[in-house]
């Protein structure tokens, strides 16, 4: 039941940014999918992930500087990531339509934006240190149950 409010609250109060992933999910309907927690997960050759609506797009190989616990296997910090992203999918169903304003854009600007690239780097800040990002591991950890990314230092 909760996964069928989870997908009908997506696709009503979430309906841009689901019908944005649904455009996408049709470009790469021949990657490989599965679903988690009602969304629907793809993994595709980008470098980067992104959430929009239910559908999470997650990159094949993430890139690691370093590792929370020096032993976390990769598949572990995989399994974060997609907490993490998933996360997001539930800041889309909080936010609805502000969504795109509140965190996809800041949150693009704060992963793409070379000077705030050099600024993380300069201060040792991770990735996940900003307010967007942060909240979704929260989120993630919270509906899941599951550990997602923590202060985690990403390429």
């Amino acid at each position: 039941m909760k996964k069928h409010l989870y997908v009908l609250w997506q696709c009503t109060w979430g309906a841009v940014q689901t019908l944005m992933g649904l455009c996408m999910f049709l470009r790469n309907r021949h990657e490989p999918h599965h679903r988690y927690h009602g969304a629907i997960v793809t993994t595709w050759k980008k470098n980067y992930s992104i959430s929009l609506g239910m559908f999470v797009f997650m990159t094949a190989q993430p890139s690691f500087q370093e590792k929370v616990e020096p032993a976390t296997p990769m598949a572990e910090l995989v399994g974060r990531l997609r907490v993490h992203e998933y996360g997001h999918t539930i800041q889309s169903l909080l936010l609805g339509p502000l969504y795109l304003i509140v965190i996809g854009i800041p949150s693009t600007v704060w992963g793409w934006l070379p000077s705030l690239n050099r600024k993380r780097q300069a201060h040792q800040l991770s990735y996940f240190d900003f307010f967007t990002e942060s909240w979704a591991n929260r989120l993630g950890e919270w509906v899941t149950g599951e550990k997602s990314m923590e202060r985690l230092m990403i390429d």
